[in-house]
């Protein structure tokens, strides 16, 4: 009866204290089937399709133009894969797929599958800083990433990067400005755009990564394309937009 809340109804606004993104290169096949049938994946060399694993400190969540002060601080896992959608209007746009959101408090999984599709479950979740090196981690997801956070030296691209440059691989750093969602009985297409400020992704050295939803699934965790990470980044997303998808 109140479908219509989860299609994104208000604009949302949140501050990332920081956003970390891990980019894991597939065969498009491995993620065809993965994605509905109004979106393609977004590739590289015709060849290579994404999964972003995004790890995001968000503060005051709220509608946006609400006081601060009831927003929501939250810490997000998100699994989301790079794609692009036509809109009727013949405009090509760029973004996420979501696959699953986990998140580390309640009240923001009753939110978000309240007014989103996004899919949230909870989880613990922790971080733990060792001189410059940052864990995140899961024991309920087994869930864990090790990244160094001020490396003097120059980082070089994953050994199993498809990229032959930082430039290449700051295509698919994630988040992109739309994400979409699809409910294939009526063929409703949902655009949500997100609209960020100060957006410059800094390369880090990744030293351990296991993440066993991409094994659940199928892929291969060592595909490891890009990782950036961001640092205090407004952030707000528009009213979602629905149109009727026109095969």
């Amino acid at each position: 009866m109140f479908s219509f809340l989860k299609d994104h109804p208000f604009a949302v606004e949140a501050f990332f204290e920081s956003s970390l993104v891990l980019t894991f290169a597939f065969p498009k096949e491995q993620l065809e089937h993965y994605i509905p049938e109004c979106l393609e994946l977004d590739t590289f060399n015709d060849k290579w399709a994404f999964v972003a694993v995004a790890m995001v400190q968000t503060t005051g969540l709220r509608p946006k133009g609400f006081p601060k002060i009831l927003g929501r601080n939250f810490f997000l896992i998100g699994y989301r894969i790079f794609v692009r959608y036509t809109t009727n209007a013949g405009k090509r746009l760029r973004g996420l797929y979501i696959l699953r959101s986990e998140t580390d408090k309640k009240m923001m999984k009753i939110l978000g599958n309240t007014f989103t599709h996004y899919h949230y479950q909870t989880t613990d979740i922790y971080q733990k800083t060792i001189g410059d090196y940052k864990t995140i981690a899961s024991q309920k997801s087994n869930f864990s990433i090790t990244v160094a956070q001020h490396s003097s030296e120059e980082i070089s691209l994953p050994e199993h990067s498809p990229f032959s440059n930082w430039k290449e691989a700051r295509r698919y750093a994630g988040p992109l400005p739309f994400t979409f969602t699809y409910t294939p009985e009526s063929k409703k297409v949902l655009i949500i755009e997100g609209v960020r400020q100060n957006w410059k992704p800094t390369p880090v050295k990744v030293h351990q990564v296991q993440v066993s939803f991409l094994k659940g699934v199928g892929l291969n965790e060592n595909s490891l394309a890009n990782a950036f990470i961001i640092h205090q980044i407004p952030y707000y997303w528009k009213k979602g937009r629905v149109e009727l998808w026109r095969p």
